[in-house]
């Protein structure tokens, strides 16, 4: 018998189970494929935010490189350009630690919504790939009750009689692994690689942490420079 034949001489139950098990392949791969795409192209914008965050010698530098910028490098600097301005009238009579709080923890909410945003999706591999195996074994049982049901009505043993039972329950075993192997490793993958897209982030979020430290200095150096000049 061929996969396809043997699909199609199965017991109602188990071509569910199989159809079940397809389906959830095709889920995988799909987020697999997306999510692929996701992952490379949130890594390429955020490499190039921390570039330019690097390369810049205020916050406001930074912001102007990144004005046009999409994806989160370029709303951490935002952010923080948003609480200076907000807290520009305190700094003349306070210290910055403050806004150095201020700013430290509007950043790491936008690293965390980062971080979940890219991370969905994968919560479905994990359960594919734990739940697909047994699946199947439901559809194997299931095949080998039919083979046995079927040894008792035809009252003999003989191989015809057994080997549909006992195909489809092959089948369906043979497809809870298919399902549930490629699920586990993309997961991994992905753990892995989405592990290091939130190590960016903390380089992004470090850097325009820097940069809010050095305007900050800058801001309380300046008004001294006058009386050294006299």
């Amino acid at each position: 018998l061929s996969p396809w034949g043997m699909f199609m001489a199965a017991d109602i139950v188990v071509k569910a189970v199989m159809i079940g098990l397809a389906f959830a392949s095709l889920v995988t791969w799909t987020i697999w494929l997306a999510k692929s795409l996701e992952l490379f192209g949130g890594k390429l914008r955020i490499r190039r935010a921390v570039r330019a965050i690097g390369e810049a010698a205020t916050l406001k530098q930074a912001g102007s490189t990144l004005d046009r910028s999409g994806g989160p490098g370029a709303l951490l600097v935002r952010a923080a350009e948003e609480e200076t301005a907000l807290s520009a009238g305190a700094l003349d009579h306070v210290s910055g630690d403050g806004l150095k709080e201020r700013v430290t923890s509007r950043l790491s909410r936008i690293e965390a919504a980062a971080a979940r945003r890219m991370s969905r999706g994968t919560g479905v591999l994990a359960t594919i790939g734990s739940t697909a195996p047994f699946v199947g074994l439901f559809g194997t049982v299931w095949g080998i009750m039919n083979a046995f049901i079927g040894i008792s009505q035809a009252q003999t043993t003989n191989l015809a009689v057994v080997a549909p039972g006992i195909a489809e329950a092959l089948l369906a075993t043979a497809m809870g692994l298919v399902a549930a192997i490629p699920a586990v490793v993309i997961y991994n993958v992905f753990a892995r690689s989405i592990a290091g897209y939130r190590q960016i982030l903390a380089d992004a979020s470090a850097g325009v942490e820097r940069l809010v430290s050095r305007d900050l200095d800058f801001r309380t150096v300046a008004p001294a420079a006058p009386l050294a000049a006299e």
